[in-house]
């Protein structure tokens, strides 16, 4: 069973969704699950790498330049 979630809007965005939905004949729901569907993962990627480099930052772990990567890897020129 999907589960119902309520979500404040700015009215000028409640305007814009309700003329869509008209304008589409399909219900606004359709649209918030869209807009969802389609930006989470940048949202996940972003937010949780904010996280992971906060983590390292406190970690006080030093960091490795990438040219140091590269060679380690047998990767470099």
């Amino acid at each position: 069973m999907p589960n119902t979630h309520g979500v404040r809007l700015p009215e000028e965005l409640t305007q814009r969704l309700t003329v869509l939905a008209r304008a589409t004949k399909r219900p606004r729901a359709i649209f918030f699950r869209e807009a969802l569907e389609r930006t989470i993962e940048d949202l996940e990627d972003a937010y949780l790498a904010e996280t992971a480099y906060e983590d390292f930052l406190k970690s006080g772990e030093e960091a490795i330049p990438l040219e140091e990567v590269e060679h380690r890897l047998g990767l470099a020129d």
